[in-house]
C-alpha cells in the first residue's frame, strides 16, 4: 500500500523538475512511510520520432516482501517502469505463470507480477488482476503512460492532462505541488457534492482534473489521452439458481477471498463493529487462521452510535482477540484535519468515527479486513427495506396519499437523527416521485429545490445545463429489467461505493499508514452476487437473506437480528453544542468564502432552524461546514 505520483509531458517547457517531483512524492509521505524512489526520463528525439519526458514517484508502505519490494520497478531491460499503489492478492499464482512462460522474476512482491504481465499481454494484463489497485506504468517502446485503477475502485487515482502535460497522483494535495496545477474550482462539482456529498467520477472539485473511473485505463500516447473501461458486471440479467446452490456458491468464494486477503508479511487485523458483514470478516478469518486474530471497534457514549456490546459478543463467540477504544469524537479539532486529508470537498460525517477507528487500529497492526460491500452486494441498507415498501404503498393510494401529504410532513420534528418521526418524514416526501428519484431523494443531501433557493443567482448563472441526479440515474439504468431492490443495491455498487464509502475508508487508513482490504469486494464474488435474483437476498423488507443461508452458524442469533445501525456520529446534537459557535463563525461571518455561491441569508436561515429545533439540517450543516472549511484551506 502506497502513494504514486509523476506525470508525462511532451513539451520541454512543461517538463516536471526534480524539485517539484520530490514535493508531489513527499505530500504523500503519511500513505507510505517506510520508503520512497524516483525515476526520471528526459523529453528526446530519436529516428522514430519524440520520446515524451516522464517522471515517477513513490511512497511505500511496505506490506509484501519488506526487502526487495523497492518502487518505481523496472523489467530486466528497463524498458518499462512501474509505480503501484494496493495489492494483487493473486500474485502467487500469477508468478507461477510467468515463471512457467519464461520470466525470471528478481523478487518477490506482488509488483513485479505487473510488470511482466503487462509485458506479454499490455493493457489485457488488467483483466488477470484479483486485487485493490491504482498504478502508472511507463512503456518506453510504446511512448506511452498508462494509468489503471482497480475494477470497484478501492484506491484512488487523479490526474490533469492539459497544455502537453499529465499530471497524476493518489491524491490530489501531490498534483497541487505543481506550478501548472489548474485549481479552478468547477461550478459543476460543487453542485455535485451537495447533492451527493462527494463528486462524483470523472469528475473532482476542479475544472481541469479527473478521477479516473473504477475499471478503466487511461493511455496517454502522442499528446493524446485515451480512456477506456476493462470491465463491466453484467447487471442487466440473471442466472436462474436455487437458494441452496448460491449460498454454497457464496461460501466458497467468500472463504476464497478472505483466504488470498490474509496474505500479508506484517501484522493483520478486522475491523469489527458487530454488524453481521464485518462480523462474518472476523469469523471466516478467524478459521483460517492459526492463532487469534485481532478485532478492533471503537466505542461512542451515545448509545443510539454505540456498537461495541454486539462487538464484544461477537469477538467472544468467535475467539478473537478483541481491542476496543471508547472516544469522544472532538468534531471542532478533527474537521481541520479531514478537511486536509480528503483533499476535495468530502462530506460523508461517518470519515469521523472511520478516522478513530484507523488511528486506533493503526497502533497494533499494519494491515486491517473489513467489511465493506456486503450491504451493497446482498441488499442489507434500510432504504432498500424503504423502496421495497413505497412500492407496495404504490398499490394503496390513500395510504400512499396520507404519507405523501402535509399531515406527516408537518408533525413534530425529534431532536434525535435516527427518530421514526425524521425517517417517516423522508420516506413520505419521496414517494410521488419515479422510482429512481424516489430512490435519489432518500440519498441525496439538497434537494433541488433547497439547492436553488441556496445558490447566488451569479452562481447559478455559472451551472452546467447538467442534472447531478444523471449520474446516479445512468446507473441506474444499467441493472435493465431486474427487480426493484437490484437495481437499488447495484446502482449503489458503482456510485456509492466508490465514490463514499472507498474514499472515505482509503484517505481515513492511509492518513494513519494503514491498509485496509475489503473481502466483500473480490471481483469474482461481486460477479456472482450481482448476477443473483433479488428474492434470494432480499425477502419480505429484510435483507442479506443469503448470507444468513449461507454463514448461519458462524454468527450468534442476536447478531443475525438485530436493528442496523450504520456507522455515524450524532451530528444534530453537535451543531446544538459544541459545533454551533464554529458554525456561525464560518457560515455566517461576513468573511465567509461561501457567500461568493451561496445566499447568506439562506444559510442563517438553515443554521438557526437547526439550532431552534425546527427543522434537523444536521447533514447539511456538515456539508456546508466541510466546504467552507476546504475553501478557507485549499483556496488560499
Amino acid at each position: 500500500m502506497c502513494g504514486i505520483a509523476g506525470g508525462l509531458w511532451f513539451d520541454e517547457t512543461r517538463a516536471i523538475a526534480p524539485n517539484v517531483l520530490d514535493k508531489m512524492v513527499d505530500s504523500l509521505t503519511h500513505r507510505g512511510p517506510d520508503d520512497r524512489g524516483t525515476y526520471t526520463s528526459a523529453l528526446r528525439r530519436d529516428v522514430a520520432g519524440l520520446v515524451p519526458g516522464v517522471a515517477l514517484g513513490f511512497r511505500r508502505l511496505s506490506i509484501i516482501d519488506l526487502e526487495s519490494g523497492h518502487q518505481p520497478m523496472g523489467n530486466e531491460d528497463g524498458s518499462i517502469q512501474i509505480v503501484f499503489n494496493g495489492e494483487i492478492y493473486n500474485y502467487q499464482e500469477l508468478r507461477r505463470r510467468l515463471e512457467g512462460s519464461g520470466h525470471r522474476l528478481a523478487s518477490h512482491s506482488d509488483t513485479e507480477t505487473i510488470v511482466h504481465l503487462y509485458e506479454d499481454l499490455n493493457l489485457g494484463c488488467f483483466e488477470h488482476f484479483n486485487g485493490m489497485f491504482a498504478l502508472a506504468i511507463w512503456d518506453r517502446q510504446r511512448r506511452q503512460v498508462v494509468l489503471a485503477r482497480d475494477r470497484l475502485g478501492k484506491k484512488p487515482l487523479y490526474y490533469q492532462f492539459r497544455d502537453g502535460q499529465l499530471l497524476f497522483g493518489s491524491e490530489l494535495k501531490a498534483l497541487a505541488q505543481s506550478p501548472t496545477f489548474a485549481s479552478t474550482i468547477s461550478p459543476g462539482a460543487i453542485d455535485q457534492f451537495l447533492t451527493y456529498q462527494y463528486v462524483p467520477h470523472p469528475n473532482t472539485i476542479y475544472q481541469h482534473v479527473h478521477k479516473l473511473p473504477p475499471g478503466h485505463v487511461a493511455v496517454f500516447h502522442d499528446n493524446k489521452c485515451t480512456v477506456q473501461k476493462y470491465w463491466r458486471v453484467n447487471f442487466d440479467s440473471e442466472i436462474d439458481i436455487s437458494n441452496r446452490d448460491a449460498a454454497e456458491r457464496v461460501g466458497e468464494l467468500f472463504h476464497d477471498s478472505i483466504r488470498l486477503r490474509l496474505r500479508s508479511d506484517v501484522p493483520l487485523g478486522a475491523f469489527l463493529s458487530g454488524g453481521v458483514d464485518s462480523s462474518l470478516v472476523v469469523a471466516i478469518a478467524q478459521r483460517q487462521m492459526s492463532s487469534p486474530i485481532h478485532s478492533f471497534s471503537v466505542g461512542f457514549p451515545v448509545a443510539d452510535f454505540d456498537e461495541t456490546k454486539y462487538a464484544r459478543q461477537v469477538a467472544a463467540w468467535v475467539g478473537s482477540e478483541h481491542h476496543e477504544y471508547q472516544v469522544t469524537p472532538d468534531a471542532v479539532s478533527i474537521l481541520d484535519q479531514l478537511v486536509w486529508h480528503y483533499d476535495e470537498p468530502f462530506g460523508d460525517s461517518s470519515a469521523i468515527p472511520t478516522w478513530y477507528l484507523c488511528q486506533w487500529t493503526r497502533q497494533h497492526v499494519k494491515v486491517a479486513l473489513s467489511g465493506d460491500g456486503g450491504d451493497e452486494l446482498f441488499a442489507g441498507y434500510d432504504r432498500y427495506r424503504a423502496l421495497w415498501l413505497s412500492r407496495w404503498l404504490d398499490q394503496v393510494m390513500p395510504l400512499k396519499q396520507l404519507l405523501g401529504g402535509r399531515f406527516v410532513q408537518n408533525l413534530k420534528n425529534s431532536s434525535r437523527e435516527r427518530s421514526f418521526v425524521r425517517r417517516l418524514k423522508r420516506f413520505g416526501e419521496a414517494l410521488n416521485q419515479p422510482m429512481a428519484r424516489r430512490y435519489m431523494n432518500w440519498l441525496h443531501i439538497f434537494p433541488e429545490g433547497m439547492r436553488g433557493g441556496l445558490y447566488r443567482d451569479e452562481f447559478v448563472e455559472q451551472l452546467p445545463d447538467v442534472d447531478p441526479f444523471e449520474f446516479f440515474e445512468s446507473a441506474w439504468k444499467l441493472t435493465g429489467n431486474r427487480p426493484l431492490i437490484s437495481k437499488a443495491s447495484l446502482a449503489d455498487l458503482i456510485t456509492y461505493l466508490p465514490c463514499d464509502l472507498m474514499t472515505k475508508v482509503d484517505i481515513a487508513s492511509m492518513a494513519h499508514s494503514l491498509e485496509c482490504r475489503q473481502p466483500f469486494l473480490d471481483y469474482r464474488l461481486v460477479e456472482f452476487a450481482a448476477a443473483l435474483p433479488a428474492h434470494l437476498k432480499f425477502r419480505w423488507g429484510k435483507g442479506k437473506r443469503l448470507l444468513r443461508d449461507a454463514f448461519d452458524r458462524l454468527l450468534p442469533r442476536q447478531i443475525w437480528t438485530r436493528r442496523k445501525m450504520g456507522f455515524g456520529v450524532p451530528l444534530a446534537v453537535w451543531f446544538r453544542r459544541e459545533l454551533s459557535t464554529l458554525t456561525r463563525e464560518r457560515l455566517l461571518s461576513t468573511d465567509a468564502r461561501c457567500h461568493q455561491y451561496f445566499r447568506p441569508d439562506t444559510l442563517t436561515d438553515i443554521v438557526e432552524q437547526h439550532i431552534s429545533g425546527a427543522t434537523n439540517h444536521s447533514y447539511r450543516l456538515w456539508n456546508l461546514l466541510v466546504f467552507e472549511s476546504w475553501l478557507r484551506r485549499w483556496q488560499a
